[in-house]
C-alpha cells in the first residue's frame, strides 16, 4: 500500500511561523524530502528523522524520490518555503501524477495532500506594515523559467491595472540588475519616482532587514534572492516608517 505525500508550506522556516498543520505532519512523516537550503532549516526540530535532500535545479529530482518513498508504503512530507502552490513544488508534482497513476501503481489523486503555509509575500508585508492590503499581484523576476518579455509584460500591466506588487526573486549573481531593470519598466508605465516602497530580507529568520523607500531609491537598492521587494499602488504610503496601502475606509 502506497504511502502519502504532503506537500507542505513552511513559512520562512522557523518553527513559529509555521503551522501547527505543517509541523505534526513533519513530525509523523517517515522521510521529510526538500531542497537542502530548506532541510538544514527544519533538522533541529527532527534530528532522528530520514532526510533526502537536492541541490538547486534538482527539482524534478526531488519530486520522483516522493513518488518512490510513497510506493515503498512511507510517508512522506514534501518541504517548500513560503507556500508550496506559490512558486512551490505543488504543481510539478501534480504534472507528474499521471504518470504514476497510469502505471498500474498503488499512487492515486488521494495520496496528495497541500499543506499551505506563509509565502513571503505575507510574511513580509506584515513586516513593513500593510503593502498589500488591497488588491495586489506577485511576480517573480527569476527568468530561469519564464521569458523575460513575459515578466516585463506583467510588470508594466501591473502598474498600469494600480496594483500593489510584491516581487520575489529581485537578483541573483547572475541578474544582478533585474531589479532596476523592472523599476525602468515601472516608470516607463506610469509609476512616479516618489512611488513608496520597501522590501525585506531575511524574513523571520536571523539577519532580518526592513527597509522603505521611493521607487527611485529603489532602483539603486542592494537586494538578494532573500528579499522581498514590495511596490506601493499610486494611494500607498509610508507612514512612521510603514508602508501603508489604504482600504478605502474613511478616518
Amino acid at each position: 500500500m502506497a504511502g502519502h505525500i504532503y506537500i507542505i508550506g513552511m513559512g520562512p522556516g522557523e518553527r513559529l511561523s509555521m503551522t501547527e498543520e505543517a509541523f505534526i505532519l513533519m513530525e509523523k512523516a517517515d522521510v521529510i524530502v526538500g531542497y537542502t537550503v530548506y532541510i538544514d532549516l527544519v533538522k533541529e526540530y527532527f534530528k532522528d528523522k530520514e532526510f533526502y535532500t537536492t541541490p538547486m535545479k534538482q527539482e524534478i529530482k526531488r519530486c520522483r524520490a516522493c513518488y518512490d518513498f510513497a510506493l515503498e508504503g512511507k510517508d512522506v512530507a514534501f518541504i517548500c518555503s513560503g507556500d508550496a502552490g506559490v512558486y512551490g513544488m505543488a504543481a510539478p508534482m501534480f504534472e507528474l501524477l499521471p504518470e504514476y497513476v497510469n502505471t498500474n501503481s498503488d499512487i492515486t489523486e488521494e495520496n496528495i495532500t497541500v499543506i499551505p503555509g506563509v509565502t513571503a509575500a505575507i510574511s513580509g508585508a506584515a513586516v513593513l506594515g500593510a503593502p498589500i492590503n488591497h488588491d495586489f499581484c506577485v511576480i517573480s523576476l527569476s527568468d530561469l523559467l519564464t521569458p523575460w518579455e513575459a515578466i516585463e509584460n506583467r510588470i508594466a500591466c501591473a502598474i498600469k491595472g494600480d496594483f500593489a506588487i510584491a516581487l520575489y526573486n529581485p537578483s541573483s549573481h547572475k541578474r544582478h540588475d533585474y531589479l532596476q531593470k523592472a523599476c525602468d519598466i515601472m516608470l516607463a508605465a506610469g509609476a512616479k519616482e516618489d512611488r513608496a516602497c520597501g522590501y525585506v530580507e531575511n524574513i523571520g529568520r536571523e539577519g532580518e532587514n526592513a527597509n522603505t523607500c521611493t521607487l527611485a531609491e529603489l532602483r539603486n537598492a542592494s537586494v538578494n534572492m532573500f528579499t522581498t521587494v514590495f511596490i506601493g499602488n499610486s494611494n500607498t504610503r509610508i507612514l512612521n516608517n510603514r508602508l501603508v496601502t489604504p482600504r478605502g475606509y474613511e478616518l
